[in-house]
């Protein structure tokens, strides 16, 4: 949690998104009548669902969307996802929201790709899709990492970036659809308590990878807390502590989340042996140093959604079977359904890393645009596109 008040918060309901011109609302969002007639002109100050992406097509960061939605409640909860498109990342993040229509102004769910957008080959989400739940969680949706409909739409017919993704530099688009996961991945561990790192099936390990390399690349970016706007009304003492804390890396815990696995592939023995290959693999990195240095009796034991205990979990590791219009009676698996309620479960109960210091909802959000700033100006990145650059993996 990013903090903690004298009293217990209290459960805040979003205002009625939306324009509303002097029509009574209708449908799931109101009941329509004269006693939502008062409230009209303030729900016509927030913006529409539809402009609440966090990132803008020119890949600058924007906060005053999804400002109007967030309060000075410190005591929050911030967890992100990423992953390949088709993975089902828009899906775990519904079951987290757990969206409501009757539930007044509560923002709508994730959009959900559809078979349309499944047969043109097109990705569904597109930059950073903020939500915030009636218990204050706030759940970042991410554009895909490794998608080709994503990387047509920024591609000028003489192969370089439209997107202007790293110093203003322009450089081939290749390059730039890469460096725009790493970004998306370091934004995540920096600014989230949880990241969800979804892959499908057992034998893809791009995602670990990907994870690996963020480990490298995320120095020097803030703590979202420790930020100049946030330490502004701190006292002297409380300064001096800031600075020697700011050489400590903050990093979010990262979920590993394995989805559409075959029947012939949840089995125990496959779980055991991928579960083993992870801890293997993220043995040498800041998401294990954290939690051994760190209270890792909070680590030692953890649920699978197979339902089992296993012992040593300071990587946790999550695997949902394939989703089938008819469910097998004599599989030797749970359910999709089953196994997603309890990935839900397990993640909403799961203790999360603190930042430093409190920090408001909208202060983090504030936050947040500098250390995207500080992201996409990283010289650490910037040298790791360099070498990139000198592979001969991507065209001049």
């Amino acid at each position: 949690m990013a903090g903690s008040e004298p009293f217990p918060s209290p459960k805040i309901l979003l205002a009625k998104p939306g324009i509303v011109t002097g029509a009574p609302v209708a449908g799931k969002f109101g009941r329509g009548g004269a006693g939502d007639d008062d409230s009209v002109q303030h729900r016509s100050r927030l913006p529409s669902v539809a402009s609440l992406n966090l990132l803008s097509d020119s890949w600058d960061f924007h906060i005053d969307r999804f400002l109007p939605f967030l309060t000075e409640n410190t005591d929050f909860t911030v967890i992100g996802v990423i992953g390949p498109p088709g993975v089902g990342k828009s899906t775990i993040m519904n079951e987290l929201y757990g969206f409501d229509s009757s539930s007044p102004g509560m923002l709508p769910p994730f959009a959900l790709q559809s078979e349309e957008t499944r047969a043109m080959a097109r990705h569904c989400s597109t930059g950073v899709e903020p939500r915030i739940s009636t218990e204050r969680i706030i759940l970042l949706d991410t554009q895909p990492v490794f998608s080709a409909s994503v990387l047509a739409e920024m591609m000028r017919p003489d192969g370089s970036s439209t997107i202007s993704v790293l110093g203003g530099e322009t450089m081939p688009a290749e390059l730039a659809h890469e460096l725009m996961g790493i970004q998306l991945a370091v934004l995540l561990a920096s600014i989230c308590h949880i990241v969800l790192v979804v892959s499908e099936g057992v034998r893809d390990d791009s995602m670990w990878q990907l994870m690996l390399t963020i480990d490298l690349l995320k120095h020097g970016i803030s703590d979202p807390s420790l930020m100049a706007s946030s330490l502004s009304q701190s006292s002297s003492s409380v300064l001096e502590k800031d600075r020697h804390l700011e050489h400590e890396e903050y990093v979010a815990t990262p979920v590993f989340v394995h989805t559409k696995l075959q029947d012939q592939d949840f089995t125990p023995n496959n779980f055991v042996q991928l579960k083993k290959a992870l801890m293997q693999y993220f043995r040498p990195s800041s998401f294990v140093r954290q939690h051994i240095g760190n209270k890792p009796e909070e680590h030692a034991l953890s649920s699978t959604v197979r339902g089992s205990q296993m012992e040593s979990k300071l990587i946790k590791l999550y695997a949902i079977p394939l989703k089938k219009k008819d469910e097998n009676p004599r599989a030797q698996h749970e359910s999709y359904v089953s196994a997603l309620w309890k990935l839900r479960d397990q993640i909403l109960s799961m203790k999360s890393p603190s930042f430093t210091r409190s920090v408001s909802e909208r202060e983090w959000l504030k936050n947040s645009a500098k250390i995207w700033e500080q992201v996409t100006n990283s010289p650490t990145i910037l040298e790791y596109c360099r070498t990139l650059q000198h592979s001969g993996m991507y065209r001049r």
